[in-house]
C-alpha cells in the first residue's frame, strides 16, 4: 500500500475506533489494552532497535530501561501473593519510586532531546545534569503540573498527542490529501465527543466483571484526575458512569484503540515488519500470547506483568517523539 492508501485506511480507522468507543468505552479500552497493546510493545521495540532509538548514542538507551523497571516496581505491591513487597522497608522504598516519578518521566523526556543532538559523552552527561536541575524544582513548585505528567505522559499525551504530532511530522513530509483528513479528525475528536449528548442509563450498561478489570488497570485515576482538571476541582470519588465519566472514557477508548491501530496500519510505511522473520518472529508471538492468557486469566496479574512493557516501550519512544516535534518545528520555521 502506498502512503495516500494508508492514510485513507487511517480515516477509517478513526471513525471505526470512535465509532465503537461510544458504543462500548469500557469494553473497547480493556479489549484494546490487553490483546492490542502488548503486540504494539513487542514489535515497537524491536522496530525503535532497529533504529537505533532515534539516539545518536544507543548507550544511553539502557537508562530508560532501568528507570522502566525502577518506575514498574510498586505495582508488584498489588499482587497478594507478593508479602515482601508489603513489607515496611520495601514500602518505603516503593512509596519513595512513586513519589519520584514524575521527576523521573519529565528528566527521561528532557534528556531525550539531548539523545537525538550529541553523541559525546559529555555533552550527554552535562544535559543529563540539566535535565534534573529543570526536572525537579518544576515538579517541586508546580504540584499540578507534576500530576499531569505522572498521569497523563505515560497514558493519553503518549497515545493521542505524540500519535497525532507523528500523524502531522508524517503528512507534512507526504503532503497526502488523505493524511490531512485524518488530521483534521484526530484533532476533532475530543470537542466531538465533549459536544455529543449523552444518556449513560439509557446507553450502558458496565458489567461487574468489565469494572472490576478496569479498576484493576488503574486508569480509573487517569479519568479521575482529567475530570477533575476540566471541572477545576478535586473530588472524592470517581463517577464511572455520569456523563462525564463515560465522556472520558470515550476518549481514552478512542485515544488507545485507535494509537494500536495506527501503528498496525503503517507496517509498510516506517517499516516495522521487515526484520519480523524467524526466531524473532515466534518470539515476539509467544510473548504476546502468553500475555493475551494473563489478561484472560486476571485483568490486574496481566497488567502487573505488562507493567514494565508497557512504561519501556513509552519511555524508549521519547527521542522518537522529540524528533517529531524537532522535525514539524523544522517545516514551520520560515527559511531565510
Amino acid at each position: 500500500m502506498n502512503t495516500r492508501d494508508i492514510d485513507l485506511l487511517n480515516v477509517i480507522l478513526i471513525i471505526v475506533s470512535l465509532f465503537l468507543a461510544f458504543h462500548v468505552p469500557y469494553e473497547m479500552f480493556l479489549f484494546s489494552y490487553a490483546f492490542l497493546g502488548p503486540l504494539h510493545y513487542l514489535t515497537e521495540i524491536n522496530w525503535l532497535k532497529e533504529k537505533n532509538y532515534f539516539s545518536k548514542n544507543t548507550k544511553w538507551i539502557w537508562l530508560f530501561v532501568g528507570l522502566s523497571l525502577v518506575v514498574s516496581l510498586p505495582f508488584l505491591q498489588r499482587i497478594d501473593a507478593f508479602s515482601w513487597a508489603k513489607a515496611s522497608a520495601a514500602k518505603s522504598f516503593f512509596d519513595w519510586i512513586v513519589a519520584s516519578t514524575d521527576e523521573i518521566l519529565l528528566i527521561s523526556l528532557l534528556f531525550a532531546i539531548g539523545l537525538i543532538h550529541f553523541k559525546n559523552m559529555k555533552y550527554l552527561w552535562l544535559f543529563l545534569a540539566g535535565s534534573t536541575a529543570v526536572a525537579i524544582p518544576t515538579m517541586y513548585f508546580l504540584p499540578h503540573f507534576s500530576l499531569g505528567v505522572l498521569i497523563f505522559v505515560p497514558t493519553l499525551i503518549h497515545v493521542y498527542l505524540f500519535t497525532f504530532l507523528f500523524m502531522i511530522y508524517g503528512t507534512m513530509n507526504s503532503k497526502s490529501q488523505p493524511g490531512i483528513i485524518a488530521i483534521v479528525l484526530m484533532f476533532l475528536v475530543p470537542v466531538i465527543i465533549w459536544m455529543s449528548k449523552i444518556n449513560p442509563v439509557e446507553y450502558y450498561n458496565l458489567s461487574d466483571k468489565n469494572l472490576q478489570s478496569f479498576q484493576d488497570s488503574g486508569f480509573a485515576v487517569v479519568g479521575g484526575t482529567l475530570s477533575d482538571f476540566i471541572n477545576g476541582q478535586k473530588s472524592t470519588q470517581y463517577a464511572y458512569m455520569s456523563v462525564m465519566g463515560i465522556k472520558i472514557q470515550i476518549f481514552i477508548a478512542f485515544a488507545y484503540t485507535y494509537h494500536y491501530l495506527n501503528w498496525f496500519s503503517k507496517t509498510s510505511i516506517i517499516g516495522w515488519g521487515k526484520n519480523l522473520n524467524g526466531n524473532k518472529l515466534k518470539t515476539i508471538l509467544a510473548i504476546w500470547a502468553i500475555s493475551c492468557g494473563l489478561y484472560i486469566y486476571n485483568f490486574k496479574i496481566g497488567f502487573i506483568a505488562l507493567s514494565f512493557l508497557s512504561l519501556a516501550h513509552v519511555f524508549l519512544e521519547f527521542p522518537l517523539n522529540i524528533t517529531s516535534i524537532k522535525g514539524i518545528w523544522l517545516k514551520l520555521k520560515p527559511s531565510r
